[in-house]
């Protein structure tokens, strides 16, 4: 049995849309002979299949057990009583409950239809959305390297100007303490911490991204050559137009190159 005759086969069961069909197909279940067989459990397998839907397709698949008709001798007919006629306002008060009852039906079936059709492209577009990102080929040293500089990073204070907080038109940003009566320059005790040498990385790691590529920054298609994908990532930069990033980033894909700004 073809995979399109089958998934449309599928589709008539309750509870069951093309994703669910296809996932089905998938696991062996390629005939509605096969279905018929299969228990709840055999089912639950199958990703996108609850207990209430492995339930309706077995109840789909149960025969209806024909009734027999048993002959009865004629009786004689008996004259029923005329029915009383009903006033017409009756009868078209009945008419306007029907059609709201067949307006709301029809409005919760499509409701129904609406949520499942919304569930599949969901779970469709979230395993196409994940990709694992590339992570570059390191040596121990560096690795330790890496971990020293993530916990050095850790401890370093915000290194903030001198009197930041006294006077609005100061801003944040350092500037190193000068002056004699400058108590943050003297490093008293109750001063905030000034830079030092203490608080930097270590050398051989100076500059790596925090995956573990070094950066190297890409203006053309020309600069990907002679790029190392195991050691070293790319950085568009910020002038580049998007005529020239679709470019790049097309040819990174051929080389196998991380872009680290996408």
């Amino acid at each position: 049995m073809e995979k399109k005759d089958a998934i449309n086969e599928f589709t008539k069961i309750k509870g069951i849309g093309k994703a669910k069909a296809e996932a089905l197909y998938d696991n062996n279940f390629d005939t509605l002979e096969k279905l018929k067989k299969a228990n709840v459990k055999d089912l639950l397998k199958v990703d996108g299949i609850t207990e209430t839907i492995a339930k309706d397709i077995k109840n789909h698949f149960e025969e209806k057990p024909k009734i027999t008709k048993t002959k009865t001798p004629k009786e004689k007919k008996v004259e029923k009583p005329k029915p009383e006629k009903v006033p017409e306002v009756k009868q078209k008060d009945k008419e306007k409950t029907e059609k709201k009852v067949k307006v709301e039906k029809k409005e919760e079936k499509t409701k129904v239809t609406k949520k499942e059709e919304k569930e599949e492209v969901e779970a469709e577009e979230e395993e196409e959305k994940y990709r694992v990102k590339k992570k570059p080929k390191l040596s121990k040293e560096i690795k330790n390297r890496l971990r020293l500089r993530k916990d050095i990073k850790k401890r370093t204070p915000q290194f903030l100007r001198e009197e930041w907080f006294r006077y609005k038109r100061i801003p944040k940003n350092w500037r190193k303490p000068d002056g004699i009566s400058s108590k943050m320059r003297i490093n008293l005790k109750y001063r905030p911490s000034m830079v030092r040498v203490g608080f930097r990385g270590p050398k051989d790691v100076r500059g790596f991204h925090p995956s573990g590529f070094q950066e190297v920054i890409v203006y053309n298609v020309n600069d990907l050559e002679g790029i190392d994908p195991k050691k070293q990532a790319v950085r568009i930069g910020g002038s580049v137009g998007t005529k020239k990033r679709i470019d790049i980033e097309k040819k990174a894909e051929e080389l196998d190159v991380r872009i680290l700004n996408i």
